[in-house]
């Protein structure tokens, strides 16, 4: 999980006149901010993006009101301010699973090699941890060629292990001067603390975020990686519970997909399957007893169909939990991620 919010309380955003108001852009962190007067590359290689391209937070906006928040748009620049055989990248995967990982890993090393040049890129192995205590995988066109064939992450994963001292120490001792690390909330927490602590030694490295999450939980983006695969699997979950549900008298199937925070998986799931007589996610909340209650629902559904089908994200339903439960949502994992409680074991 990933959220705007977090990785934009290190700075202040920049006011950028417009033209008859100004709107604010939400701006990111980069290396000419603390170190001035770097020299720079003109590539005109390929297609690059401007760097006065933005896109709105909001879509609509009304006729008088100020043009609203805006971000940077993504993509390749023109400019650049590394010589191409001067180029150290590294490549890391923290956290959890996610379709497309190895996909992205493979359009970053063809990336960097044939639109800028560089070709030589690491990846470092088993997340955070691999900075300081494992090995590195030289990457290279063919070496990720059919990488993306693969489920899981090429150059391996681990929760936590974040030390920021030592993997900023690794950075700086290897020659390392792009940091692509590509994960969920915490992850990108790390890397946020990461590149704090190299603009604090001046160090002339850049680290990029990829937030990693197959919950779609991203503003302004259309889709995160993985999300069409997770909503295509949690269909054939779905159509299982409805074969098995309908196969009993007054049978339940229950399907409980990801989403700690959002709904997007479960959402997009259900409007897909047709199969789903109720669909529970964070953002509705739902009470269980009295009229309108889901119990209600749940008796008039069997009652007319004789059988149901139940789609809950993970983290919905948090509000009908014991005070008891909710002190242990207090707790976190090893990303720093706190715990969501089974709403359905505890149903």
């Amino acid at each position: 999980m990933w959220s705007v919010e977090d990785d934009h309380n290190n700075y202040k955003p920049k006011i950028v006149a417009g033209e008859a108001a100004g709107y604010v852009l939400e701006d990111v962190p980069h290396l000419s901010d603390y170190i001035p007067h770097l020299p720079f590359v003109i590539c005109t290689r390929q297609y690059f993006v401007n760097n006065g391209d933005t896109v709105t937070q909001k879509i609509v906006l009304h006729k008088n009101s100020p043009r609203g928040t805006h971000f940077r748009r993504a993509g390749p620049r023109q400019k650049v301010y590394f010589e191409s055989d001067e180029v150290l990248a590294c490549i890391v995967t923290c956290g959890g699973l996610c379709p497309g990982t190895n996909t992205l890993i493979r359009e970053l090393v063809c990336g960097l090699y044939y639109m800028y040049g560089v070709s030589s890129v690491l990846g470092i192995e088993g997340g955070y941890r691999g900075f300081y205590s494992k090995n590195t995988i030289s990457l290279t066109p063919k070496v990720v060629d059919d990488i993306h064939k693969r489920g899981g992450t090429f150059i391996g994963t681990s929760p936590g292990g974040h030390d920021t001292l030592k993997i900023v120490d690794s950075i700086q001792d290897r020659g390392i001067n792009h940091v692509y690390i590509i994960g969920g909330d915490g992850t990108q927490k790390g890397a946020s603390v990461i590149f704090e602590e190299i603009r604090r030694r001046g160090l002339k490295v850049s680290v990029a975020g990829i937030p990693k999450t197959v919950d779609n939980d991203i503003p302004v983006i259309d889709k995160s990686f993985g999300f069409d695969t997770s909503v295509e699997e949690a269909q054939r979950a779905i159509n299982a519970a409805h074969v098995e549900a309908e196969s009993f008298e007054n049978g339940v199937g229950v399907v409980k997909l990801m989403g700690r925070y959002s709904g997007f998986i479960a959402m997009y799931a259900t409007l897909a399957s047709r199969d789903v007589d109720c669909c529970l996610i964070p953002e509705s909340p739902f009470y269980l007893e009295g009229p309108g209650g889901l119990f209600e629902y749940i008796r008039k559904r069997l009652k007319e169909n004789g059988h149901m089908v139940i789609v809950i994200a993970e983290g919905a339903g948090q509000e009908v939990l014991t005070e008891n439960m909710h002190n242990i949502m207090d707790q976190q994992d090893a990303s720093g991620n706190k715990f969501v409680q089974d709403v359905v074991a505890h149903g």
